[in-house]
């Protein structure tokens, strides 16, 4: 049984020829995609975008057709396993500048390999390998 639902994005933008991805640091340490809490009504997408807007600060953001993830995992919270599952979707931004939350301690903008790398859950590498057809199919 899940017991938390939350919706995320993997967001890319081109900087010339190069493709980079935003990746954020959580206070826990780790590095990741912009993802958050589903709230009451909301749609999974407007559940991203918003997430989206309230840790970065970017607005112009546009979905990628035909990549929609969803990842399950759990985690210890005040002495209970909480059962979490993030659907994430791709899209595109033309902004690089960042205005970061409160929510996480910085962020970086990385091509597919250094991204990779940087990310510290497997499965959100997973999300990133699946992504990159659709990533690098894109027209500029």
């Amino acid at each position: 049984m899940v017991d938390e639902r939350s919706s995320g994005i993997l967001l890319f933008r081109h900087e010339g020829e190069k493709v980079k991805f935003l990746l954020l640091h959580y206070p826990s340490g780790h590095w990741d995609f912009i993802k958050g809490r589903i709230e009451k009504n909301e749609q999974l997408k407007e559940a991203a975008l918003r997430e989206a807007r309230e840790e970065t600060g970017i607005t112009d953001i546009e979905f990628v057709d035909g990549y929609e993830e969803k990842i399950q995992y759990s985690y210890q919270y005040d002495g209970k396993t909480i059962q979490k599952e993030v659907v994430f979707f791709l899209a595109k931004t033309k902004t690089s500048d960042v205005t970061l939350s409160d929510e996480h301690l910085d962020f970086v903008w990385l091509e597919f390999d250094e991204a990779y790398k940087r990310i510290t859950y497997q499965n959100a590498r997973t999300l990133l390998a699946k992504a990159r057809s659709l990533v690098f199919g894109q027209i500029k």
